[in-house]
């Protein structure tokens, strides 16, 4: 791409909210193509759970904090790299924490519905420039993963509630991409493997407890959930990394 446009890479500045089994991929992705100015917001630990799918999360990780452990890989890809990991809940209430407008794009991978849709209600308003995941979970297929205008997302149930959501109430400001799969897998999980592996996830959380940390309010931990669905490494690693791709994509475009 030459030096004048990774110079132009590495000024971008971009924050990514969730780094779970999508987010983390795409961070790690940014970083290694030439992004250097890069925020990672999570409240979590690494939980046993996350292992299967999670960049940060190995047996020797769990019970630490997940925007820590990326940073600290992150900063080994590039030492040079401004890294600021923020281990908070985005939500409406906190929401100006975050001066969404100082950035150039914003990546949406959150889990929880309530917090989402007021993320993308209050980028779109910004000038930053969004790109969300739909749901990531009970996919298989590599094929079936797709990039469209949210409202042409067809076949994902977590882009349909978003969407009855905002016509209740108040509708994006502009449109945005997303990263979706219409495969909707069947899930054949076990409730009580989850239920032990939360119970390993609390004992490692004590045991690891680091002095100043915050208190994570309402952590997502597995028995919290109503329900667990199962996910693949290859499937949220894709969703990661085409939401990385748009965004170099986007640089591009722009300065060529």
């Amino acid at each position: 791409m030459g030096k004048e446009m990774m110079e132009r890479i590495s000024s971008v500045r971009v924050i990514v909210f969730g780094v779970g089994g999508v987010g983390s991929w795409c961070a790690e992705s940014l970083v290694r193509s030439g992004i250097r100015h890069l925020t990672i917001v999570d409240s979590d630990r690494v939980s046993v759970t996350n292992i299967n799918r999670q960049l940060p999360a190995t047996t020797r990780t769990v019970g630490k904090v997940k925007v820590d452990v990326l940073k600290d890989r992150l900063m080994e890809i590039n030492p040079d790299a401004e890294i600021t990991a923020i281990q908070e809940i985005y939500s409406a209430e906190n929401s100006s924490l975050f001066n969404i407008s100082s950035y150039d794009y914003v990546v949406d991978a959150i889990d929880s519905l309530t917090n989402k849709t007021e993320l993308i209600l209050e980028t779109t308003r910004t000038k930053a420039k969004l790109f969300s995941s739909m749901g990531a979970a009970l996919k298989i297929d590599p094929t079936k993963i797709f990039v469209a205008e949210f409202w042409k997302v067809r076949g994902c149930p977590l882009a349909a509630a978003l969407r009855r959501k905002m016509k209740k109430g108040e509708m994006p400001a502009k449109k945005f991409l997303c990263v979706y799969s219409e495969e909707l897998f069947e899930n054949r999980g076990e409730q009580q493997f989850y239920d032990d592996e939360a119970d390993i996830c609390r004992e490692r959380i004590d045991a690891a407890e680091a002095p100043g940390k915050p208190e994570l309010a309402n952590h997502d931990w597995s028995d919290k959930k109503a329900k667990i669905n199962g996910t693949l490494a290859h499937s949220t690693a894709i969703f990661g990394f085409t939401l990385a791709g748009l965004i170099m994509q986007d640089i591009i475009k722009k300065h060529c």
